[in-house]
């Protein structure tokens, strides 16, 4: 099981280290997501993410991440960024952040600007899960920040045991 968390969090970080330029589709990354899965012989039924925050509705578009995804990524879109695994009759796993289509930009020694995500989510990934030997550097570095970020921005807002248990949540690998 930790083996499977652990591919679907490293689907999960491919979204979130995502750079695309103008026009991209949902469709055209939704592989970045299943990569570490699919070379381990396993897949999920279900796109990676869909469109938030228009109607209140549960999934929004036309924007999604998704194999069927044919909508423009646009900036100022929040999708869900939720690659998954599951073994039938045993268990299930789904990571979940939703993030923020980025204005595109110049990327440092690039030709053209690209878009990227914001992580808007901020609650800790259970690293209980998490099989740190099969993460790239990159994306170690990825969730180590994405952890600080948490506990930077949550942590003034708690106390106590609570607060004590977020630095244990959110400690670096």
């Amino acid at each position: 099981m930790r083996q499977r968390f652990t591919l679907v969090l490293k689907g999960m970080i491919a979204i979130s280290l995502a750079r695309f330029p103008p026009g991209t589709r949902g469709m055209d990354i939704d592989a970045f997501a299943r990569a570490a899965l699919w070379k381990a012989g396993c897949d999920y039924g279900h796109g990676t993410g869909h469109g938030v925050g228009s109607y209140l509705s549960v999934h929004e578009g036309p924007q999604r991440i998704a194999k069927t995804g044919t909508q423009k990524l646009l900036a100022g879109m929040i999708l869900s960024n939720e690659p998954g695994y599951y073994k039938e009759g045993a268990y299930g796993i789904r990571i979940e952040n939703l993030i923020l289509v980025t204005k595109e930009e110049p990327v440092p020694g690039g030709d053209a600007a690209m878009h990227a995500f914001e992580t808007l989510t901020l609650a800790p990934i259970d690293r209980r899960l998490v099989k740190a030997e099969i993460l790239t550097g990159e994306e170690r570095d990825w969730l180590n920040a994405y952890h600080a970020r948490v506990l930077a921005e949550i942590g003034p807002m708690l106390d106590g045991e609570t607060l004590k248990w977020l630095e244990a949540a959110t400690a670096a690998l």
